[in-house]
């Protein structure tokens, strides 16, 4: 069974840090391209950020620019999701997703192709 499964979330106070997860079973990493999503109660679901796996290039939506961080270690099949200096309008649910293929380039508010989601981790800033 193919399945993403993010963990790491929870409660922060503002100014704190969070790593989220998303960890792939049942398939390897090494053929997709992964994006983080999130969604606030009553929002959109928006683009957060992206890699590639092809030279592992990243985007980043400009509201966490310089803020969060996504990496890649294809050895543990996981995703990784820094999140610092985190604010009240971080709070939301964080999905990861995979699409299949060998992609260079990746653009985090683009969610044409995923195939997987995972079923979300639940991040709240508040202090």
């Amino acid at each position: 069974q193919l399945q993403l499964v993010e963990s790491g979330g929870g409660l922060v106070q503002p100014g704190g840090s969070l790593r989220l997860s998303c960890a792939a079973s049942g398939f390897t990493l090494d053929y997709y391209a992964i994006g983080w999503f999130r969604q606030a109660p009553g929002k959109e679901r928006e683009g957060v950020s992206c890699i590639t796996n092809l030279g592992g290039s990243t985007d980043y939506a400009d509201s966490v620019k310089g803020r969060f961080t996504i990496s890649r270690d294809n050895a543990k099949n996981t995703v990784y999701l820094q999140m610092n200096s985190l604010k009240p309008d971080d709070t939301a649910v964080y999905y990861c997703t995979a699409k299949h293929g060998m992609y260079s380039r990746c653009v985090s508010h683009d969610e044409t192709g995923y195939d997987y989601w995972g079923q979300g981790t639940q991040v709240t800033v508040s202090s």
